[in-house]
């Protein structure tokens, strides 16, 4: 089958958001630990959520969860905690090739029966469940965040709860706290008790009446549309909330420096509503940012920024290599059909410095999910010597004078004196007056966005400005 795609002079359209993954894995996990009814409503109908549907309600000996990671690590812990017999957990071939070791320790440390059926470290793994007793347990915080909601959402099933310590770097903090958040509204008591610590009481989940929201990920897609859009386009997106606690709500903010911004309809708290986006061009030189937090949005920010011209360097990326695929070989791969040579360096990070190259008359976007050990991706092809003729750099002698203002349209704090041209800007989200946590019960209003801006006036000086609380009013 062919399509034929042509783009709108304008685009004006209202679209259902498919609801929260995240939300739906963590939901109905802990709904199967409290041993209610209702199922959570509006559940996600991604393949992550259909295989956990279908593990939970039927409980085959040979469960396979294919290729989806979120079920894979949610299962394991699942599976270990509860007096569920004997299962052999697989997936596909690429799933057997992502490391759990991480989880697996951990589990066994606090008592669980788990065995590798295969290569050690990596999945299938046979699990005879029980009871554990729980207690103190550390836990590697750099690796994935997925590990650690499993053994967060296990903890109430344990006799004595957990206490978990991370180590080193903690990354994706914004998905433990959606984690914690979640098993609250199921009756656990859950809470950081340090920078790095995290105790789960030995009270167990509560059936709970359960509405899941739509998906801040699949709305950071129509955001990049709006953002490359023409420029009289109206786009709303149903079911959103103002102060979600999904991660990936940082779009709204992060976006609003590309121009595109976002007006709710109801800014009432948990209340899903219509999010309307409207697109204000600017023009930055060049976009920094820390993806730490949201590593998931930055396949979404390297294709725009890139089609908007803009340069850019993104770190906090390292778990985007043990992903269904190694995505950042693959960005670098399919940006080079399209004519965009993004490097890569040992941090992980992803870098275009306004890099061109002959793009493939007739791309074809490779969407299949191969791993870079198995199948090694060479160099693009307009990235290696014999062609460096095609390359050229996009100079920006001059940069139009559209002031930072216009790239941060949401911010109500900006002082005159911080209009200024941009040289760098580079965008952090933190929190600097709460301990991490439930954003649910800090309130997200109270947690300012930090957009510093780095910049030169007319005279050529560097300055900074930080605009500290970008937010509603």
């Amino acid at each position: 089958m062919r399509y034929e795609i042509n783009a709108p002079q304008a685009i004006d359209a209202t679209i259902d958001l498919p609801s929260s993954k995240s939300i739906s894995n963590r939901a109905l996990v802990i709904h199967a630990l409290s041993g209610g009814e209702p199922m959570p409503d509006n559940l996600s109908d991604c393949d992550d959520t259909e295989v956990i549907v279908a593990a939970l309600r039927d409980m085959p000996h040979t469960i396979n969860i294919k290729a989806a990671g979120t079920a894979m690590r949610f299962m394991t812990a699942y599976l270990a905690v509860t007096d569920s017999g004997e299962h052999v957990l697989t997936g596909t071939e690429r799933m057997r090739h992502r490391p759990i070791g991480i989880l697996v320790d951990a589990l066994r440390r606090l008592g669980a029966d788990i065995a590798y059926t295969d290569a050690e470290g990596y999945p299938p793994l046979r699990i005879r469940g029980r009871r554990l007793d729980g207690g103190f347990v550390e836990m590697a915080g750099n690796v994935s965040s997925q590990y650690i909601s499993a053994m967060l959402i296990a903890g109430p099933a344990m006799q004595k709860g957990m206490e978990l310590h991370l180590t080193g770097s903690i990354i994706s903090r914004p998905y433990i706290d959606l984690t914690l958040c979640t098993m609250r509204d199921f009756g656990a008591e859950v809470e950081w008790t340090g920078p790095d610590t995290i105790r789960v009481s030995a009270l167990p989940y509560r059936p709970t009446p359960y509405y899941i929201e739509s998906d801040w990920s699949a709305a950071s897609y129509w955001y990049e549309m709006a953002a490359l859009g023409p420029d009289n386009s109206h786009i709303r997106l149903n079911g959103l909330t103002d102060g979600s606690r999904q991660g990936d709500s940082a779009a709204r903010y992060l976006m609003s420096v590309l121009g595109v911004r976002t007006s709710f309809a109801s800014t009432e708290m948990g209340r899903p509503t219509t999010v309307t986006l409207r697109r204000h061009p600017v023009r930055l030189p060049r976009l920094e940012f820390d993806f730490i937090n949201q590593p998931d949005l930055a396949q979404t920010f390297v294709v725009t920024s890139a089609l908007l011209d803009i340069p850019f360097h993104f770190r906090g990326l390292s778990t985007l290599r043990i992903k269904e695929t190694d995505r950042i070989e693959a960005l670098k791969r399919e940006m080079a059909k399209l004519g965009y040579v993004v490097q890569s360096n040992a941090s992980n990070d992803l870098i275009w410095d306004g890099t061109r190259c002959q793009a493939d008359a007739h791309p074809i976007i490779d969407t299949t999910k191969t791993t870079a050990w198995h199948w090694p991706s060479p160099p693009p092809p307009c990235a290696s010597p014999a062609s460096a003729s095609t390359i050229h750099r996009w100079s920006r002698n001059h940069i139009p004078n559209s002031g930072s203002t216009s790239a941060v349209p949401d911010s109500p704090s900006l002082k005159s004196h911080e209009r200024h041209e941009p040289h760098v800007v580079a965008v952090g989200l933190e929190c600097r007056h709460h301990p991490p946590g439930c954003f649910g019960s800090i309130g997200p209003r109270r947690c300012p966005l930090r957009l510093a801006v780095e910049g030169r006036r007319h005279g050529g000086h560097p300055r900074r400005g930080i605009v500290r609380h970008l937010r509603r009013q």
